[in-house]
């Protein structure tokens, strides 16, 4: 196999030396500026004329943009291999996935004794290294549950916690010569890295005969391990001809002398691109990427990985990716998808809803932000197309006070987006919170009683439907799905960006009050009533734990009003303070930007277990429905509801505009437990009270919840467009609307 197919790849060998002019740190930024992709560094930690090469490869990271970094090689028996596994990892995270690491069982071994390190024989040193290994990997593999723990003999964890995931799959590479080297190379690493000085003719072809005869016996595929190389300034025939015939992926110039440096990035690497591309094309053979064992062996049932989409595939994640903790779960709710796309523009929605075509039977989620309380963005098993890349904000009519905004953004860089211009767009509650799963579904936010929901403020939303065609509805343009897309946009396609007509809002006031809520029903009466005499200014939200026998039960309240006087925010603010006494408060003139700003930004969801959430439309909170909710906070089988009022401009718009039907209601409830059945069974008995249901909240999947959510004319409706957008049910895993009522 004398071209394993890995795309060529390019980096520099600096001297560390610790010098006045940073001469170490100035060459790598110098390989960033002539195109390399790739730093490395020796490691000597011994040597005191060097930098710390931990120490410099983080100071590079932080100096350039684009380069990796990495150890060439790291000197083990000085580097505890699980510290070493956390600092690659952090680094790799705030490099952006820039960190690779290249890993050497020791040598120079009278001054590793000298640093306090441990001498080894040679075959001690291959086993030390091995066992390194299998640690650096379990601390990364931060989607396993369980503690790790290695036995080992020269290095050993007992219950040591995982993670953090790096950013992307770091590569852990071995400079290795002799036969038991090579062995582990193949059996465990992910690269060769010699040095082609230290080598005779022959050794490039011998060592991977071993690397490829012991990656084979160790159930691998020989092209998982990159071949690199260290080599001085060589002409590009040569290289060219160690990259297809003795598979060198990886060439690695070994100079200081800037000149050297800019020659051969100016003179070698594109002719040996350009001669090595042509000859693969030729060949008919051309790139490749190979999973790993363990990752092939983490692949779930009913899903064909090798037909995954080219432009797809290298964002793709898998069960067995390095990143697959940080998109298996969505905010509150853990999964265990089988395979989640990441398409970057509407062209890769498109081939990512033609895979899911193609998997008739495998569960289907898509996802914007993540947030998900309903579950639906996540599964077990299942594909997920994770909308995050789509996050444009545009500004497309200032004085229309027209936006565009993509389906991957989150709310709360929305609302800074809009902040500069005094705008703002009633966007939920939470700024980590997807625009797609908001602004399909209803959105119910600060705003709402005096701006209307999220979706009163879509002109128009861009849809990739199960076909794979990419349609624009508006008022004018398909007003049938226009119309769906608002309130069950789930069941109809992807919405990829929405155009939203925003609103003029300047500062409001924030108030996060506290209440003794220990009469429960009388305070969710008072509480209501002053939501509902209130002017549309105000609109409050109410949240409360489960109540606990002896203590006093407090509910956490939250109002904005919509003014930039403090003395009209305190007036707006005196009925709440009546209902019950305060034990806290809190009130501020803020941006509404600051407001949304309530999330830890670009942070992924680490959601676990399986919360069971109910969600109801309330006209109002009558006394009877009051001591319901309170006997329900008494049953053990709550332990957080909340109440969101809706009402004022939400009523504006008649019951049929939308899809999203509940306008007579004043308040949106839910509740959050743990057993399904449980707390089916007590919410169910309260279903005299109800005047719909927010979907967005409810985690029940029996069929009958359709029916609460839209009524009879609505569902009527949406069952017809469906059949006409989506007739092979591909969107079914999103509240499906085809799902016939229980009689």
């Amino acid at each position: 196999m004398p071209d394993y197919g890995h795309p060529l790849v390019f980096g520099t060998f600096i001297t560390p030396v610790n010098s006045p002019a940073h001469a170490a740190v100035q060459r790598a930024r110098l390989s960033e500026q002539l195109g390399y992709d790739l730093v490395t560094f020796q490691d000597h930690p011994y040597q005191p004329s060097f930098h710390d090469t931990w120490t410099l490869l983080s100071w590079v990271a932080a100096s350039t943009e684009r380069i990796h970094v990495a150890a060439n090689v790291h000197n083990l028996p000085l580097r505890q291999p699980a510290v070493l596994a956390r600092s690659a990892a952090s680094l790799d995270l705030l490099s952006g996935g820039r960190v690779d690491l290249g890993l050497g069982a020791g040598g120079f071994w009278d001054a590793i004794e000298a640093m306090g390190g441990r001498r080894l024989t040679p075959g001690q040193g291959v086993q030390a290294l091995g066992e390194a290994i299998d640690i650096m990997r379990g601390i990364w593999d931060a989607a396993e549950r369980s503690p790790l723990r290695v036995a080992g003999e020269f290095y050993a964890v007992e219950g040591a916690k995982r993670g953090p995931a790096p950013a992307h799959d770091i590569p852990i590479w071995l400079g290795a010569y002799k036969p038991r080297m090579l062995a582990l190379t193949g059996a465990k690493a992910d690269g060769w890295l010699p040095s082609l000085g230290y080598m005779k003719p022959g050794d490039l072809a011998r060592g991977n005969a071993a690397i490829d005869s012991a990656a084979v016996d160790a159930g691998r595929d020989p092209r998982e391990i990159r071949r690199l190389l260290n080599i001085g300034e060589l002409p590009a025939a040569q290289l060219v001809d160690l990259a297809l015939e003795e598979g060198i992926g990886t060439f690695i110039l070994a100079s200081d002398d800037p000149t050297t440096l800019q020659r051969f990035a100016e003179d070698v690497m594109p002719e040996v691109r350009s001669l090595v591309a042509a000859e693969r094309a030729a060949r008919g053979t051309g790139t490749a990427r190979a999973r790993g064992a363990a990752a092939l062996a983490r692949r779930r049932d009913g899903i064909d990985y090798d037909s995954v989409p080219e432009s797809l595939a290298a964002r793709a994640v898998e069960p067995g990716d390095a990143q697959f903790s940080r998109v298996r779960s969505n905010y509150l709710r853990g999964g265990n998808p089988g395979i989640v796309l990441r398409p970057g523009s509407v062209e890769e929605v498109v081939d990512a809803v033609a895979f899911a075509r193609a998997h008739p039977g495998v569960a289907l989620g898509v996802r914007s932000g993540g947030h998900g309380i309903s579950g639906r963005s996540t599964n077990d098993g299942g594909i997920v197309i994770d909308l995050g890349a789509l996050d444009s904000i545009e500004v497309v009519d200032e004085v229309a006070r027209r936006v565009r905004v993509g389906a991957g953004a989150r709310w709360v860089d929305v609302a800074a987006a809009l902040a500069p211009y005094g705008w703002a767009l009633s966007s939920g509650d939470y700024g980590g919170v997807g625009v797609g799963g908001l602004a399909t579904a209803g959105g119910v936010g600060w705003l709402a009683r005096e701006h209307g929901l999220t979706i009163d403020h879509v002109r128009s939303v861009q849809v990739v439907l199960a076909d794979g065609s990419v349609v624009t509805a508006d008022a004018d343009t398909d007003p049938d799905l226009f119309w769906a897309m608002r309130g069950a946009g789930g069941n109809m396609g992807i919405a990829t960006s929405f155009e939203f007509e925003v609103d003029e809002v300047g500062e409001v006031g924030f108030a996060q009050l506290g209440f003794d809520a220990s009469d429960t029903a009388d305070f969710l009466v008072g509480w209501a009533a002053a939501v509902e005499t209130s002017p549309r200014e105000v609109t409050s939200f109410l949240m409360m734990g489960p109540r606990t026998p002896g203590r006093t039960t407090v509910a956490q309240v939250m109002a904005v009003v919509d003014s930039a006087d403090p003395d009209r925010i305190i007036e707006l603010l005196q009925p709440f303070a009546q209902v019950a006494p305060l034990v806290q408060q809190s009130v501020e003139l803020a941006p509404y930007a600051q407001v949304m700003a309530n999330n830890v930004r670009d942070e992924p969801h680490h959601g676990q277990g399986e919360p069971v959430g109910r969600s109801a439309l309330v006209d109002h909170i009558t006394p009877e429905f009051a001591a319901a909710l309170t006997a329900l906070a008494d049953s053990g089988e709550v332990y957080f509801l909340s109440i969101r009022s809706v009402g004022g401009a939400v009523a504006d718009v008649p019951s049929d505009a939308t899809a999203y039907a509940g306008r007579s209601a004043n308040f949106a409830v839910s509740v959050l437990g743990t057993r399904r059945a449980a707390l089916d069974t007590l919410w169910d008995a309260l279903s005299e009270h109800f005047s719909g249901m927010y979907l967005s909240f409810d985690t029940d999947p029996r069929p009958e919840r359709v029916a609460d959510a839209f009524p009879p004319a609505t569902l009527a409706r949406l069952r017809q467009i469906k059949e006409r957008v989506d007739p092979g049910n591909l969107f079914r895993d999103n509240f499906n609307v085809v799902l016939q009522p229980v009689e």
